[in-house]
């Protein structure tokens, strides 16, 4: 195995693990169930299984907790493993509300304080990975380690279906698009777009079932206020790559999928770039689910990640050091003054 640091080397392979194989417990699906829980007057949905060291899993736009039931038992064996469904999605309450990344962080702050736990390792998925970044920013005292998957908040570049639902009228777009004649049609389009072998065709299947999962009008405008507050018709609007040298002495991986459809594999490269330090793992021939295509190889690299670091020391000086020294946005992301200033 080896550590991408400060450079553009990919791994591929792991190393010989040193974990005590006494630490193991059995952990079952039906140890993963949904719970809820009330906070500031809305009712969070949560899984929450294992003990241990915290892992916090904080899922993409439309998605839900669900996404990672098949990885949490193998997690559970040797951690504290939490997977909430975001204000706005799954079983959770869709009011009228702050769909933010600040404001995600926030709620995954309380959410953690509500389950008392103090600090945890953050790993984040498309949405999620922004959220994950957010919270590190907002709380680098509670983050002891990053692990962002085809993150959203590195370049413009997004899916165009994801522009389009961001215009007027989308939520006229996602209606259609679940009526049963419509359904179908996408599905055939997914299925030969699939066949022709294209990046877009690796993720079509799950962008429909994202699709499926707004099932009302409650649904569909919690996930609109979402995501317009993270793109547009040119595409995503907030970065994180102007604080990624914050993420200094922070332990982060990022994993992405070679053929992501929504966020481009060179997102992975720039941001890899951008963080000092930071292990970057491509899942070759997967799309913006690498969990989903690879979960075998996903759950060794999360362990091997967190056996294998310490968590984050943080300090108030280090902190107010990093600030002072700063850095600018590498790359050619947007002009300054379009980037959100979260």
């Amino acid at each position: 195995m080896r550590n991408c640091i400060g450079g553009e080397r990919v791994t591929t392979g792991l190393g010989p693990h040193a974990w005590d194989r006494s630490r193991l417990r059995s952990v079952s699906e039906d140890d993963v169930q949904l719970r809820h829980h009330v906070v500031h007057g809305y009712r969070r949905a949560y899984r929450i299984a294992g003990e241990g060291p915290a892992v916090l899993l904080i899922h993409g736009i439309g998605d839900s907790s669900a996404t990672w039931v098949d990885l949490m038992p193998g997690l559970a064996r040797r951690y504290t493993v939490i997977a909430p469904d975001l204000l706005g999605h799954g079983s959770s309450d869709k009011p009228r509300a702050d769909y933010s990344v600040a404001a995600y962080a926030n709620g995954m702050r309380d959410l953690l304080g509500v389950l008392g736990i103090d600090r945890a390792t953050l790993v984040g998925h498309s949405l999620g990975g922004g959220v994950a970044m957010q919270f590190a920013y907002q709380f680098p005292e509670r983050t002891e380690r990053l692990v962002l998957v085809g993150a959203g908040g590195v370049g413009r570049e997004v899916n165009p279906f994801l522009r389009a639902v961001s215009l007027p009228g989308a939520d006229l777009i996602l209606s259609a698009l679940s009526l049963p004649g419509m359904r179908q049609g996408t599905g055939l389009f997914a299925e030969l777009i699939r066949r022709l072998n294209t990046d877009l065709g690796q993720d079509a299947p799950e962008l429909l079932n994202l699709v499926d999962a707004l099932p009302d009008a409650t649904s569909r405008s919690a996930f609109i206020r979402t995501l317009r507050s993270v793109v547009d018709w040119r595409g995503q609007v907030v970065t994180m790559l102007d604080r990624c040298y914050l993420t200094q002495g922070m332990p982060t991986m990022l994993l992405w999928g070679s053929r992501d459809s929504v966020a481009p594999v060179q997102h992975a490269h720039g941001a890899h770039a951008a963080m000092p330090g930071s292990r970057l793992e491509i899942f070759e021939g997967a799309g913006h689910f690498p969990f989903h295509a690879d979960p075998a190889r996903f759950l060794a690299l999360v362990e091997d990640f967190i056996e294998t670091t310490r968590p984050a020391d943080w300090s108030t000086e280090r902190w107010r050091e990093l600030l002072r020294e700063g850095r600018g946005v590498g790359g050619d992301f947007q002009l300054a003054s379009e980037r959100s200033a979260t």
